[in-house]
C-alpha cells in the first residue's frame, strides 16, 4: 500500500502499478440514488476490471440503526462483478474488522435486504446518519448486530449489496456472484490486512441465504481460489415455486410480490411476460413497491393472491418463461464442496420447510456432502433466525478455528434453538458487547 497526501492507497488484486484512492468518509452519507459516481461507475471503468478487482474505495462510519456509532474500522469499496448471464456490472460492499487488527479469519455476512429500493441497501443503512430505518429497511439494522458479533470475534466480515445495481431481490445467481467477488474484493483490499491464507465463511437467512446458497454452489466453478471453510444459512428460499405458493392469500403475500418484481429486473423475459399478462391492479401495485424497503413492501397489500394478477391459461408457474426463472433460481445444481450447516423453522410460515428438505436430500446423495441440518419445531420465521444465529455462529467459529466438520449428512430435530445454552450465551455476549460499543468500546478489542 502506498500512502499519497496522508491518504491510504490500495492496489487492485490483478493491477500492476495502478493504485485505488481511498476517498474519506461522508460527514452525511447519501444513498445510492444520489451517489451514482460510487455505485453506478461508467459501464468502460466496470468492464476494465476483472470480477471482484476494486474500482473505487472509501472510509465509512457505521452505526446501529444510523444513530448511535460504532468504534470500528470500516470501509465501502466499487468492484467488478457479473450478472447471470456473465456481464459485467457494478457492485458495493461494507468491509469492517477489529479496530487496529490484522485478522485471519473472513466471514462474508449477506444480509436480508428483501427490498426495491436502492436506498434500502445494506451498504447505506449501516451508515452513521443514514434514514434507511425510518424508511422502512428494519431488517439490515437488525443483522448488522450478527456482523457485530462475527467482529467480536476478532474475524474481518464482508457485507455485499448482493442484490446488485437494480435491486433484484430474489436473484439468486446474480446475488451468489456478487458475494464471491465481494469476498475476492476484500481479500485484495489492503487496509483490510487479511493475512494471505486466511479462512472464510459465508453466512445468511432467509433472503440473506438466497446469496448464501447460491454463492456456495458456484464456488467452484465461479471462484475456487477463495479458501471458504464453511457456511451457514437458514430460513432457506431453496425454490422459489412453493414459497410463493406458500405466501397465497397469506400474511407475507407482499413480499412475495417484492421479489417478483426483484426478479423481473435480472430476467428480461421475464420481465415482458409480466408487462405483457399482468392486470392493471397488479401493475399499480408493482408501480408503488418497485420503491419500498421490507417493511413498506410486506406491509402493502398482504394476504392476497400473487399469481391472480397474472393473466395466464393455468397456473402462471407453469409458463415456459415463469418455469426458466424458477428452474435458474433454483438451488441443488451443484453440490457445496465446503461443509454446511442448515437451520430451519419446521412449520416456517414463510420459508415452507419441504423445499429445503427437498435440497438437503438433493446434496445428500453426494457421498462427498458434509451437511449438518438442524430443524426447530417450536418457532416461526423471525425467532428461527434470533435463536438459530448463536448456534451458527458457534459452528462456523469451529471452522475458522481449522477444527474439521463430521463428515457426511446430520439431521437433527429440535423442539426450540433458545433452548442451546452455548449459542444462547454467545447471543447475550454480542448484545452485551453492542450495547458496550454504544459508550465508544472498540469493536472486537477485548
Amino acid at each position: 500500500m502506498m500512502v499519497a497526501g496522508g491518504v491510504a492507497v490500495a492496489a487492485p488484486e490483478t493491477s500492476g502499478p495502478e493504485t485505488v484512492l481511498i476517498q474519506p468518509a461522508a460527514t452525511i452519507p447519501l444513498p445510492p440514488e444520489l451517489d451514482p459516481a460510487f455505485y453506478h461507475p461508467s459501464t468502460d471503468a466496470v468492464a476494465a476490471k476483472a470480477p471482484g478487482e476494486i474500482i473505487a474505495a472509501r472510509l465509512v462510519n457505521l452505526a446501529n440503526f444510523g444513530l448511535i456509532p460504532l468504534n470500528v474500522d470500516a470501509w465501502q469499496v466499487s468492484y467488478r462483478s457479473n450478472n447471470s448471464r456473465d456481464e459485467p456490472i457494478a457492485a458495493v460492499a461494507t468491509v469492517l474488522k477489529p479496530r487496529g487488527s490484522a485478522p485471519d479469519k473472513l466471514v462474508s455476512m449477506q444480509v436480508a435486504e428483501d427490498s426495491l429500493g436502492a436506498y434500502c441497501a445494506p451498504s447505506y443503512a449501516v451508515q452513521q446518519s443514514s434514514v434507511a430505518t425510518l424508511a422502512g429497511q428494519i431488517v439490515a439494522p437488525l443483522e448488522f448486530m450478527i456482523a457485530q458479533g462475527a467482529v467480536q470475534q476478532g474475524w474481518a466480515v464482508v457485507i455485499p449489496d448482493h442484490q446488485g445495481p437494480n435491486e433484484a431481490y430474489a436473484a439468486g445467481p446474480l446475488a451468489g456472484r456478487i458475494t464471491l467477488d465481494g469476498i475476492r474484493a476484500t481479500r485484495a483490499f489492503e487496509p483490510m490486512q487479511l493475512a494471505t491464507d486466511a479462512r472464510i465463511a459465508m453466512y445468511g437467512y432467509s433472503g440473506g441465504a438466497i446469496a448464501t446458497g447460491h454463492a456456495a454452489e458456484l464456488h467452484q466453478s465461479y471462484a475456487p481460489e477463495l479458501n471458504i471453510v464453511g457456511v451457514a444459512e437458514g430460513g432457506v428460499p431453496a425454490d422459489l415455486g412453493p414459497v410463493l405458493d406458500n405466501s397465497i392469500n397469506g400474511i407475507w403475500s407482499g413480499m412475495a410480490m417484492a421479489a417478483v418484481i426483484g426478479l423481473s429486473r435480472e430476467y428480461p423475459e421475464f420481465s415482458a411476460l409480466l408487462d405483457q399478462t399482468m392486470d392493471p391492479l397488479g401493475k399499480a401495485l408493482s408501480v408503488i413497491k418497485g420503491g419500498l424497503c421490507v417493511q413498506w413492501n410486506t406491509a402493502l397489500a398482504p394476504f392476497m393472491n400473487v399469481k391472480g394478477f397474472l393473466r395466464t391459461q393455468g397456473d402462471p408457474l407453469d409458463h415456459p418463461v415463469v418455469r426458466e426463472v424458477l428452474d435458474s433460481t433454483r438451488m441443488g445444481k451443484s453440490v457445496p464442496t465446503m461443509p454446511m450447516y442448515i437451520w430451519q423453522g419446521n412449520p416456517d410460515e414463510l420459508i415452507p420447510v419441504g423445499q429445503v428438505n427437498t435440497l438437503i436430500n438433493t446434496y445428500c446423495q453426494d457421498p462427498a456432502a458434509s451437511v449438518q441440518y438442524t430443524r426447530e419445531h417450536l418457532s416461526e420465521h423471525i425467532t428461527t433466525e434470533l435463536f438459530g444465529t448463536g448456534p451458527a455462529l458457534l459452528w462456523l467459529r469451529d471452522r475458522l478455528n481449522g477444527v474439521p466438520a463430521s463428515q457426511g449428512c446430520s439431521t437433527s430435530d429440535v423442539g426450540w434453538l433458545a433452548m442451546n445454552p452455548d449459542g444462547l450465551q454467545l447471543v447475550g455476549q454480542t448484545f452485551g458487547e453492542t450495547l458496550a460499543s454504544f459508550l465508544g468500546k472498540p469493536i472486537g478489542v477485548k
